[in-house]
């Protein structure tokens, strides 16, 4: 009897996890039958077979999970193209003539926008071209179907298990289903583009480019928080794309910089960027879209790469204003996603020498399934004297950059999910802003006391400590805001508006953290209802808005919005949270004990 009791206990508990792991991993319907199926084998077998002297039970339990393993793998999420518009028999467009080729589309379900994805705006950048400048894109006969999105670039891709497990921690979007689980398939060949656009007939519309984030490693233009749809209802076209990521994007050799006509290397992402807003220049009239009212907009090392396209000298007469949401490479020594080209070629240097190759063929040929797993991380760009040809302060110092407005902001909790792992008690506190201030740092702690985090952003995995919230203010105003103001003040220094804003609104998903903003402004809150409330959709309305006008005018102001005043030097933001209201930046003595910081490494 006690065998039976404890029997039952064990399997009952055997299939709770694997319950928990099968919802993880996203298995559909079939694995999950069969699953079934194996456990009521497992249960009969015990009572007519197992337990007989030439077969001992134990050796049951290591068949059912050898069984189980093998169809969570068979049942698994299968890799499926992402659909370019939700629903389903959606009528495809009339043909649309571009320089290669014709294509069509799809309506949403609804008719009212019309989306375009995949386009090819460069050759495929493998075999003799990978790390190569991006080449004209090849033309095709016929009509090219252009309903579902392109691979996403090769990246490192977690467990589906993990990234189960970040939704419902992290971001709290996960939903177990059963049915039409998928993984999106990814690619050396991603350089394809995605339009959406008002439905019929349209002329002259403004153009929004948007350059996704990821630190330079990762993203996908697929990704629902910045679906182009809401904003296209608002009168613009919106464009968005793929581009070669970490090694693929950002690796740099002496080979190389020999190999290229131009002597570039380690830019490859953003040589791709201009080809993408090059190809809009050509082609997006096709569309409705005027290529004289084109804007360039990203987050995060989206923002950075805008920030690097307004200063590169190949992007002359492709844009005319700026979108930057939470970072740039306006300091003089830039925290992240920028680097010297002395460190760019060390890194490479050991790349090669990691994969034992001794030319640049070498490396082609490894498989770019190997490579991507490379142990070094090239999330930089560089000066490599052709796409930027220098530290891009001493560009905005010489007028040469190209946006002739902006509008650009940060968020209040920037830094709190790259700080996750970190323990900052007030013992180790200031040894913490050492980093980021060099000399300062005292200074520092004194003007941000040490202070816990706060209860609402308190993820599952966060080390906490009694003066991690202080750090994790001081990183968000180094690592993140910083860049904003020193960019408001070269920008306001050749009489060129700025807007500046400030994201502090609360919500069931990633809040005000790193990316808070993102479906705010691209009005996609609806893709997860159950995180927001209405006064979060309220909020949605005002900054799609605001992004609409500028787009439109170069002015985000509008009837019946507040009043969002340019910023004076980068000393004032306008709060998007519970208010819409101009504020004083709450970072400015951060920075100045930041830009006396700077001072002394540029000196140096």
């Amino acid at each position: 009897m006690k065998g039976n009791v404890g029997f039952v206990i064990l399997t009952a508990l055997a299939a709770l996890l694997c319950a928990m792991m099968f919802l993880l991993g996203r298995v559909n319907l079939p694995g999950w039958l069969l699953a079934a199926a194996l456990f009521c084998g497992f249960v009969f077998a015990r009572a007519r077979v197992l337990g007989v002297e030439f077969l001992p039970r134990f050796v049951g339990w290591i068949v059912l999970a050898a069984a189980l393993t093998l169809t969570f793998r068979i049942f698994g999420p299968p890799v499926r193209a992402v659909p370019a518009a939700e629903g389903k028999n959606l009528l495809a467009t009339g043909a649309v003539t571009v320089a290669q080729g014709d294509l069509t589309g799809v309506y949403t379900q609804d008719g009212g926008v019309e989306v375009y994805a995949g386009i090819p705006y460069a050759k495929p950048p493998v075999g003799e071209l990978r790390w190569r400048e991006p080449q004209e894109p090849e033309s095709w006969d016929g009509v090219r179907v252009c309903d579902h999105f392109a691979p996403m670039s090769m990246q490192t891709r977690n467990a589906t298990w993990f990234n189960s497990l970040t939704e419902w921690g992290i971001y709290h979007t996960f939903r177990p289903r059963l049915l039409g689980n998928s993984l999106e398939p990814m690619s050396e060949d991603s350089l394809y583009l995605n339009i959406w656009k008002p439905a019929g007939e349209q002329k002259g519309l403004p153009v929004m480019v948007y350059v996704h984030g990821g630190s330079l490693t990762g993203g996908q233009p697929s990704w629902s928080e910045y679906n182009g749809e809401s904003l296209a209802r608002k009168g613009i076209v919106v464009v968005n794309f793929g581009y070669r990521l970490n090694v693929f994007g950002y690796l740099a050799t002496e080979q190389l910089a020999a190999e290229s006509a131009n002597g570039t290397t380690g830019n490859y992402g953003l040589l791709d960027q201009l080809a993408a807003l090059k190809w809009v220049r050509e082609n997006i009239a096709a569309f409705g879209g005027d290529p004289n009212q084109v804007t360039v907009c990203g987050e995060s090392a989206g923002a950075s790469s805008v920030n690097a396209l307004c200063v590169s000298p190949l992007s002359e007469g492709l844009f005319r204003r700026a979108i930057a949401e939470s970072s740039g490479v306006t300091a003089k020594q830039p925290y992240h996603t920028f680097r010297a080209l002395s460190d760019a070629l060390e890194m490479g240097g050991s790349i090669m020498a990691e994969f034992g190759a001794s030319s640049m063929d070498d490396l082609r040929a490894v498989p770019a399934e190997k490579l991507v797993g490379t142990r070094h991380i090239n999330n930089s760009m560089t000066v490599d004297g052709y796409a930027i040809t220098e530290q891009p302060y001493l560009t905005y110092e010489k007028g040469k950059n190209h946006e002739e407005a902006l509008l650009q902001g940060y968020n209040v909790h920037e830094a709190d999910l790259f700080t996750l792992f970190t323990k900052v008690t007030k013992d180790n506190y200031v040894e913490t802003l050492r980093p980021l201030l060099g000399g300062y740092a005292e200074r520092a702690a004194e003007l941000v006391p040490p202070r816990a985090v706060d209860a609402k952003y308190h993820w599952p995995v966060e080390a906490g400590g009694d003066a991690k919230g202080a750090s994790n203010e001081v990183y968000s105003a180094a690592w993140f805001a910083y860049s904003h103001y020193c960019w408001a003040r070269l920008l306001t220094a050749q009489n060129k508006p700025v807007w500046e804003y400030y994201f502090t609104k609360d919500n069931g998903e990633l809040g005000s953290a790193h990316g808070g903003e993102l479906p705010y402004a691209f009005g996609n809150l609806e893709r997860h209802a159950w995180l927001y409330d209405d006064s979060d959709r309220a909020l949605s309305e005002v900054m799609q808005a605001y992004w609409a006008n500028f787009v439109k005018y170069g002015d985000p102001n509008g009837d019946g919005l507040p009043e969002w005043n340019a910023t004076r030097d980068g000393r004032e933001v306008l709060e998007l949270g519970e208010q819409v209201a101009s504020t004083a930046d709450p970072y400015l003595g951060l920075y100045e004990l930041l830009d006396a910081y700077q001072d002394g490494v540029a000196a140096d």
